[in-house]
């Protein structure tokens, strides 16, 4: 398979690695980007997959909560101007509104739902958008969590929205400091960005997949087999303590770990806390951004 040099160029922004180190791994692999990115990290040169593509469209995300239901989701504009626009805020507001009352089964359900104090579809208000605000206005995504304690939270003015979940006892329903200790383990999804809520979520597949990388890695380091069968089991364990949340050590005290800091304010609180799960949207994150040069745009038009 033939491969370009928006390939290449593609290939090195997933991985961080040089041009010719990309161009050789794309030769290797017959212009199969995934199986560049594992030559790569079996050669130690990539770091973890963690970019699945360019963070790159405007818009915002949305975390709320209200009546027991939370819910998060992303509006993607054409630029930021627009992102600062208020009307353009409210919109978004509005639509997280409509995921928590309507609890629509996909997108196509939420663009079809009432939209709040309107006789118009969410999708006719969002024509409606891009025709008063001038830009394209996509509905991108959404989920919504029924149940136990939701804790929002927005990082950056909505370039990132986390909202995570929590069972409690019934004697911490409505306690201050399980909020705040949802927030800090929210602010830790949003800086840290888990994979996964535990090991256990970790699928077969990708666990496979992972130690085979790793033991390439090893034996590319020159390392005899039985060596590098511990060595991956080592790397594993770092593998869930950089990708799952509860494993992850705690940003505000790193000699714990996301687990122990909830089993300890349980213990303080006399009560039970669980995590049971949690969504973190990065705005714009694996779409294409524009490239035009705004002046160049201009220009042209001019001509």
């Amino acid at each position: 398979m033939a491969f370009t040099a928006k390939d290449v160029q593609l290939l090195r922004e997933k991985t961080g690695v040089g041009m010719m180190d990309c161009k050789k791994a794309l030769a290797a692999s017959d212009g199969d980007m995934d199986k560049a990115v594992e030559f790569l990290r079996e050669k130690g040169l990539a770091a973890a997959e963690k970019k699945a593509g360019r963070i790159a469209a405007e818009g915002l995300v949305c975390a709320k909560t209200g009546d027991g239901v939370g819910a998060v989701v992303e509006v993607n504009s054409e630029t930021d101007f627009v992102a600062k626009n208020a009307d353009f805020q409210a919109f978004v507001s509005d639509i997280a509104d409509v995921v928590m009352a309507e609890a629509p089964a996909d997108l196509d359900a939420l663009l079809a739902a009432k939209y709040p104090n309107s006789d118009m579809s969410v999708a006719d208000m969002q024509r409606e958008k891009v025709l008063t605000i001038g830009e394209n206005i996509q509905i991108r995504r959404f989920e919504r969590f029924v149940g136990g304690v939701n804790v929002p939270y927005i990082h950056m003015g909505g370039k990132i929205g986390v909202m995570l979940n929590l069972e409690v006892s019934d004697n911490l329903v409505g306690n201050d400091a399980v909020i705040t200790m949802g927030r800090d383990i929210a602010m830790q999804i949003a800086a840290m960005s888990p994979a996964y809520l535990c090991a256990d979520e970790v699928s077969p597949e990708v666990l496979e997949k992972e130690k085979e990388i790793l033991m390439a890695q090893a034996i590319n380091e020159g390392k005899p087999q039985q060596v590098a069968e511990k060595m991956v089991a080592g790397r594993i364990k770092k593998y869930y303590s950089e990708n799952c949340l509860l494993d992850q050590a705690f940003v505000k005290n790193d000699k714990i770990t996301v687990a122990q800091y909830i089993a300890e304010t349980a213990k303080e609180l006399g009560g039970s806390i669980v995590a049971t799960k949690f969504v973190r949207f990065e705005k714009g994150e694996g779409l294409e951004k524009r490239s035009d040069n705004f002046a160049d745009e201009v220009a042209s038009m001019t001509k």
